[in-house]
C-alpha cells in the first residue's frame, strides 16, 4: 500500500489561500495537491490520478507548500541548466581569450591544441567533442576554404587562359 500523504493544518490554510488566488491551472493543482488528500484521506497515487499528474509531481507540489509553511526561501526549480559543466560560461570566455587573440592575428586555429590546453587546465582528460561544443557556445564556427584565393587576379587568369599553350592540340611536325 502506498504511503498516505502527511498534511498539516498550516499547509491546508496556505493551500486554501493558493486555490482562492490561483491564476493558472498549475497553481490550482498545487493547492489541490494538499486539500484533496486531507479531505478525502487518500494516497499520493490516488491524488495524482484525480489531478491528472504523476505521483512525483504531487510530492513536489506538496513539498513546495510545506517549504513555504516552514519559511524556506522559494527557489526556482532545479531542472535544466548545465549540471555537468567543466567551466562556467565566464571562465570559458576567459580561457578562449588567448585563442581569440591568435585568430585575430590571422592564425589558423585547430582544435587539438585547444583540447590539450583545456585538459591541462582541468587536470583531467576530456572528449574532443567537449571542445567543439564549447567553441559553438561562444559563436565560433568552422571556416571552410573559399572557392578562390583571396588575392586572386581575374585579369591574369583570363590572360593565362587566352595565351597558354594548348596541350591537347597536336604540335606541328618539325622537319629538319
Amino acid at each position: 500500500m502506498a504511503r498516505p500523504a502527511i498534511v498539516t493544518d498550516d499547509m491546508v490554510y496556505l493551500a486554501q489561500h493558493i486555490v482562492k488566488e490561483a491564476d493558472s491551472a498549475r497553481e490550482l493543482r498545487e493547492g489541490l495537491s494538499v486539500l484533496i488528500p486531507k479531505t478525502c484521506d487518500i494516497t499520493y497515487s490516488e491524488t495524482a490520478k484525480v489531478l491528472g499528474v504523476g505521483v512525483a509531481t504531487v510530492v513536489r507540489m506538496q513539498r513546495k507548500i510545506r517549504d513555504q509553511v516552514a519559511g524556506k526561501p522559494i527557489t526556482k526549480g532545479t531542472w535544466g541548466g548545465r549540471r555537468r559543466q567543466n567551466l562556467t560560461p565566464q571562465e570559458e570566455g576567459e580561457f578562449l581569450q588567448s585563442w581569440i587573440e591568435k585568430a585575430a592575428q590571422g592564425g589558423v586555429l585547430v582544435v587539438p591544441p585547444i583540447h590539450a590546453a583545456l585538459e591541462k587546465r582541468l587536470g583531467r582528460s576530456i572528449a574532443v567533442s567537449t571542445v567543439y561544443r564549447m567553441l559553438a557556445r561562444h559563436g565560433w564556427r568552422k571556416v571552410e576554404p573559399d572557392t578562390c584565393h583571396p588575392k586572386h587576379d581575374v585579369e591574369a587568369q583570363e590572360e593565362f587562359k587566352k595565351n597558354s599553350r594548348r596541350y591537347w592540340q597536336k604540335l606541328p611536325n618539325k622537319i629538319s
